[in-house]
């Protein structure tokens, strides 16, 4: 393999990239062991047609497109070890030469990393954050250590009230018509919860059970079910089961059953450490981010397109990966949301420009300032992601490359560059 690289405009570059003809040949031969099963001609058995006899019909090419993708990612990344520029999008690819007894060349299209002018970095200004826990802050923890401990208790005497916990049948309604997806049966609905149209929840309050009760709305202007945008729909509701929350009572047997603690004092305390330690960390994260906030603002810098782009992408990808483990697919989360995945991605293009920028600039202040990262702040972070996917550390530097392992250094050195700024940033008045 051998690479050309051309500077194009904007941090763009072209690589240019040569396979010779014997690893190209062994592509194409993969191609057809892979392909042979589907290829019927009469007088062969299928899967035993050999594979002159398929190129003298079909002619030499028919297996060009397949060896392309096999070839093609694993001369990238050799391409990409070779390669001293630093690469930061996905590649475009165009295939610029495939023939019989040639050397298969492809292009690949791609962002470099952008220089970044640093302005001020050192003595930024910064608000104060405040990390004094006051007194309310600790009973509204213990109020909602309340709620997670209350019982629901099933309630038969009364109509409904704001906060309940409802199961209900309903039907809608528009112009005396029902319409598709507005019937409901055994469904939870929680009062005051805003998980239905605006003024649904509200009209339940007072309804008693069994007994069928009329909700009038009008579906907002931007509901995502176009055909009822804006039109007016009766709901036929009955409630069929009431419960309410029944708190526990606040006294030392409640500290002792939700705690390490024999007394409400004790556990009152320890609310109070525990809030004070979570406050700290996270004023120290809110520094940081001011602090490089306002270096990043007094740098310059020119992003590639193709840079941001991978950047959104990456972006979606994750958030994709978050919503499959919480059962749900992406398709469903544009039918449920209605909105599409170019939507989206003008969406993150803004938080994903803040995100290449931040990193830039702490690169380039790593780099600025000499920071280094120890053999034992590496040992440490292989050890923190061997716990996290539960293997042994001599398994996880198994499975490392050098990118990896440089990537790791460098996403370490990014922090350091942060707590760099934040150390030396200068505090204004308390928030």
């Amino acid at each position: 393999m051998s690479l050309q690289v051309e500077k194009l405009e904007k941090n763009m570059a072209k690589l240019t990239i040569e396979v010779d003809v014997d690893t190209f040949e062994k592509a194409v031969e993969k191609a057809y062991q892979k392909e042979k099963n589907k290829i019927s001609i009469p007088g062969f058995r299928k899967g035993k047609v050999p594979r002159q006899m398929v190129e003298k019909m079909y002619g030499k090419e028919i297996f060009f497109e397949e060896a392309a993708n096999i070839v093609i990612p694993d001369a990238y990344d050799k391409a990409l070890d070779e390669c001293e520029e630093d690469i930061v999008s996905s590649p475009k690819i165009e295939v610029t030469q495939i023939a019989a007894g040639k050397p298969f060349v492809f292009t690949a299209e791609v962002a470099l990393k952008p220089e970044v002018k640093l302005g001020k970095y050192k003595g930024v200004k910064i608000d104060k954050i405040e990390t004094a826990v006051t007194d309310e802050e600790v009973e509204a923890e213990i109020e909602r250590e309340r709620e997670n401990n209350a019982r629901n208790i099933t309630v038969e005497d009364r109509p409904v009230k704001d906060s309940d916990m409802t199961t209900l049948d309903f039907e809608g309604f528009v112009d005396g018509v029902a319409f598709e997806g507005g019937k409901g049966e055994n469904y939870p609905l929680t009062i005051g919860s805003g998980a239905f149209i605006p003024g649904f929840e509200e009209q339940l309050v007072g309804a008693k059970i069994g007994e069928e009760t009329e909700v009038k709305v009008t579906f907002p202007d931007d509901y995502q079910a176009e055909h009822l945008q804006g039109k007016e729909a009766v709901f036929k509701c009955t409630v069929k089961e009431i419960r309410e929350k029944e708190l526990p009572e606040l006294n030392d047997e409640f500290a002792s059953d939700i705690s390490e603690f024999e007394t409400l004092a004790e556990y009152r305390e320890d609310v109070k450490k525990n809030l004070q330690e979570k406050k700290e960390s996270d004023a120290k994260k809110e520094r940081e981010d001011a602090a490089v906030k306002a270096a990043v603002e007094d740098s310059e810098m020119e992003i590639p397109e193709a840079m941001l782009e991978t950047q959104q992408k990456q972006m979606i990808d994750e958030f994709a990966q978050r919503i499959t483990m919480q059962g749900l697919s992406m398709e469903q989360y544009f039918q449920f949301t209605g909105t599409s995945y170019q939507q989206m991605v003008e969406q993150v293009k803004p938080q994903a420009e803040e995100r290449i920028r931040a990193r830039l600039v702490l690169e380039a202040v790593a780099k600025a300032e000499k920071l280094e990262v120890s053999d034992e702040e590496y040992e440490e972070e292989l050890k923190t992601m061997a716990d996290v996917y539960q293997m042994e550390i001599e398994k996880v530097k198994e499975l490392l490359g050098e990118r990896e392992e440089k990537n790791i250094k460098l996403d370490l050195l990014v922090k350091k560059a942060a707590e760099f700024i934040a150390d030396n940033a200068k505090e204004s008045k308390a928030k």
